[in-house]
């Protein structure tokens, strides 16, 4: 069975074109969908992946439409090559139902793996070069003058013991997870 998949990004944009080639090329299912491909909530996409059976053919109009990324779209044809289920991008010429289609398929998931690679070399790299130059990475620790100016002054108003901590993150208007945060900050550092 022929199923479709179309997608647009947004509400005002039209389906109408990538609709009109998948019933061109016999689609007898077509999920539809107007969201972003980066929504990693896509409910038909997800509706479409509980359906499919051994034999089937997903169908879409080009690449970019089912997949958010190259690594997406490899997940996503791993997961029809367990069900047994074809891919078919009309636009881009890819077809796994045959052997240059896999081919082609396959040198994309490679070129997808050679930049996730390349990628974390990089960083590990620019990782040591900085702690070569004394850098750490990670958050800042500690607080900006102001914070902590604001840290101390909630420390001493909880030292009074006039104040609950709920009553110094009300007059500081700051979050009580905040206050508690703060003070601890500034008895650790007093310590």
């Amino acid at each position: 069975m022929k199923i479709g998949y179309a997608r647009v990004s947004t509400a005002d944009q039209n389906l109408d074109l990538q609709f009109n080639a998948l019933t061109e090329y016999g689609c007898t299912t077509i999920y539809q969908e107007k969201i972003s491909g980066k929504n990693t909530d896509r409910p038909e996409l997800k509706n479409l992946l509980a359906t499919l059976r051994k034999g089937d053919q997903v169908v879409v109009w080009k690449l970019d439409r089912l997949g958010r990324s190259l690594r997406d779209l490899v997940d996503l044809v791993a997961v029809f090559n367990e069900k047994g289920v074809n891919f078919i991008s009309l636009h881009d010429h890819i077809n796994t139902t045959t052997a240059t289609g896999r081919f082609t398929f396959n040198i994309f998931a490679s070129l997808a793996e050679f930049e996730r690679e390349i990628i974390r070399e990089r960083t590990n790299a620019g990782l040591v070069a900085a702690r070569a130059r004394g850098k750490k990475g990670g958050r800042p620790s500690g607080l900006s003058p102001e914070k902590l100016q604001l840290a101390m002054t909630a420390l001493d108003l909880h030292n009074t013991g006039k104040y609950s901590i709920l009553e110094v993150s009300k007059r500081l208007q700051i979050p009580i997870a905040t206050c508690y945060r703060y003070i601890k900050f500034v008895k650790d550092i007093k310590v």
